[in-house]
């Protein structure tokens, strides 16, 4: 299984730094979705700046199908970034901004505790207990 996921990184890699567009492509293979896309190792542009955690007053504002798109969003984002961090690691490699990771788990930690609010405010004892099972599923 290890190899497997070497081999098909190496070739989603490959085929990825081939790739003679910069411009955003469909992932041809679904496991492609599970790893980024290389960038341009070119000298005189910075590295690129990844967003910050989402605050808990952000989130706030967001509808509840808002904040569970959310949620499924970073939930890919992580898999993709662990899923990278493992493949380079196999390879002895260093995994380029690992605080990523950790903005990620923040931001979904902050949905539950979010979503958990809205639950125990819910007047409905039944409701609030069906939002609460929903919860612990995320």
């Amino acid at each position: 299984m290890l190899s497997l996921s070497r081999a098909l990184g190496r070739r989603l890699f490959s085929s990825a730094a081939a790739a003679s567009t910069p411009a955003v492509r469909k992932a041809q293979n679904p496991l492609e979705e599970f790893f980024e896309v290389e960038r341009s190792t070119e000298e005189d542009k910075p590295p690129p700046h990844y967003g910050r955690s989402w605050k808990a007053s952000e989130l706030r504002l967001k509808s509840w199908d808002d904040l569970q798109k959310l949620w499924y969003v970073l939930l890919k984002e992580k898999n993709m970034l662990m899923s990278q961090r493992q493949m380079l690691n196999a390879e002895n490699l260093r995994f380029p901004n690992p605080e990523r990771i950790s903005k990620v788990k923040k931001s979904m930690c902050r949905i539950k505790h979010v979503l958990t609010e809205r639950a125990i405010a819910e007047p409905d004892p039944r409701r609030s207990a069906e939002m609460k099972r929903m919860i612990n599923t995320l």
